[in-house]
């Protein structure tokens, strides 16, 4: 029996720049094929010229010279995927970067994949809770939204993001955490964070590094993107962060000015929108039909000094569901998590919140931007009228209690609900900072202990009714008496 022969295209590299390799001799190849360049190497076409195929390496690019072969695989740019991905830490090109071997391949995603159609998607009306208090009440989030998360640089947009990925444990929401440009320091300490709160046994962690090439920083959210699908197919919900598209903005910029393309505005080349926009698209609610599964994403851009007008910045709010804005005088003024609520937004709103903290958030957000306003009128000119000092102490235990929040410690819809309720009860107006601070962290444990279901009855969403409100107002009235001596000391212990 004579042995099947295998044709393979092979061609050779004409020129070397910066990790851009020219090859000729592929007449069969198309933007977004993979190629071999043994024994370890491979590249992504990304364009031609007259007689040549422009390709960015990936991998290890020193061994590569003039002269050297290429293989053509015609085939697209697949990463391998598998439910054992989960909890592993891989490159662009889905190779295991943990020391923990290969992992159990189930399939090959196809990175650049076409976004959902319309009559694929599903209207986005289920919650998705990212545990940050200010954020649920007043910038709610669905299963499948994208919601921007912009700001200046070290004032906790990462940080934001973390949260709500450690808020997803028991909720059956499968994570990605796509690391662009970051130094691996910065990376290790995420990880460690992660398997901290035991987030990463539901976590996939998708790492283009600093040290990386600037090809694999461009493949790394379309491939952490890839992962994300499928999952999202098989009728998954499936949450992602890119962090951040600055740094990808960057990445692609520098490959495309080696690859000699003409500049436009700020030196991006002309399809940075549209690179982000096909990255942000991919992001859904399926139908019924397609198993209803959800893509979420928050995708974190970095301004230079609050300018939310920037280039890469104002062509992401465009294409996104809304942004949280992080302020950084509010970081430095120590509020924390420094979310700008009037700079902030979310375009589908209360349809994605439960019925019980749509209720109860009513009208939270529009208080609190009064009350920052009314903080800054007073600044300078002491308020007298009784009025006016309730708003104040109004707003400062809002502020305390419901906006100001530890970092990587997400609140449960139960404690939420439960804030918002005694927020919008007044039952802490005559509490000192020390005493709203003994509430917040204890108030959980003592409903639990007193009234179970109660507690198991707020975990489901549903509208208070007025049997839970009346048991609500009378276990946080004996927790406030028991408590109402509590010393900053105990405070501060707890």
């Amino acid at each position: 029996m004579i042995a099947p022969v295998t044709v393979r295209e092979t061609g050779k590299v004409t020129g070397l720049k910066q990790g851009i390799a020219k090859v000729g001799g592929l007449y069969n190849c198309v933007v977004g094929h993979i190629l071999d360049f043994p024994p370890l190497t491979s590249g992504l076409v990304i364009g031609f010229t007259e007689s040549e195929a422009l390709v960015f390496l990936l991998g290890n690019v020193q061994d590569i010279v003039v002269g050297s072969t290429v293989i053509n695989r015609i085939q697209n740019f697949t990463i391998p995927v598998g439910k054992d991905i989960i909890g592993r830490v891989v490159n662009a090109m889905g190779e295991p970067l943990d020391g923990k071997g290969s992992f159990a391949v189930e399939g090959q995603a196809v990175v650049f994949r076409d976004a959902p159609g319309v009559f694929d998607r599903t209207p986005i009306n289920e919650s998705f809770e990212t545990g940050t208090i200010g954020i649920d009440a007043t910038l709610p989030i669905g299963k499948g939204q994208r919601e921007l998360v912009v700001g200046d640089r070290m004032t906790g947009k990462t940080t934001i993001c973390l949260d709500a990925i450690i808020n997803q444990a028991g909720k059956d929401v499968i994570c990605i955490y796509c690391c662009i440009g970051r130094a691996y320091t910065s990376l290790s300490h995420i990880i460690e964070l992660l398997q901290e709160h035991n987030a990463l046994a539901y976590t996939t962690i998708v790492a283009a590094l600093a040290s990386d090439t600037a090809g694999e920083q461009y493949l790394a959210p379309y491939a952490a993107s890839a992962i994300a699908e499928f999952f999202m197919y098989q009728g998954r919900h499936v949450f992602i962060v890119y962090d951040d598209l600055t740094k990808h903005a960057w990445a692609y910029r520098q490959l495309s000015l080696l690859l000699e393309r003409p500049p436009g505005r700020e030196a991006y080349p002309g399809d940075i929108f549209y690179i982000h926009s096909q990255l942000m698209e991919r992001s859904a609610k399926l139908n019924q039909k397609l198993g209803s599964g959800s893509l979420t994403c928050l995708p974190i851009v970095e301004t230079q000094q609050g300018d939310i007008a920037g280039y890469v910045c104002s062509n992401l709010v465009s294409m996104t569901d809304g942004q949280i804005y992080v302020s950084s005088d509010l970081f430095n003024a120590g509020f924390r998590p420094a979310v700008d609520l009037g700079l902030s937004v979310s375009r589908v709103g209360s349809k994605a919140q439960c019925k019980a903290i749509k209720k109860l958030s009513g009208g939270l957000r529009l208080d609190f931007i009064q009350y920052n306003e009314l903080l800054k009128t007073t600044k300078f000119k002491p308020a007298t009228g009784e009025i006016v000092l309730r708003q104040l102490n109004r707003g400062r235990v809002m502020s305390n209690f419901l906006f100001a929040q530890d970092q990587n410690q997400p609140h449960s819809r139960e404690e939420q609900i439960v804030f918002l309720f005694t927020m919008k009860s007044d039952l802490l107006l005559n509490q000192t900072d020390e005493q709203i601070k003994y509430f917040k962290k204890n108030i959980r444990s003592f409903l639990s202990s007193q009234s179970p279901d109660l507690v198991k009855e707020l975990g489901t969403g549903n509208e208070l009714t007025d049997k839970i409100k009346d048991e609500l107002s009378r276990l946080i009235a004996g927790f406030l008496a028991e408590n109402k001596a509590v010393t900053p000391g105990e405070a501060a212990k707890v």
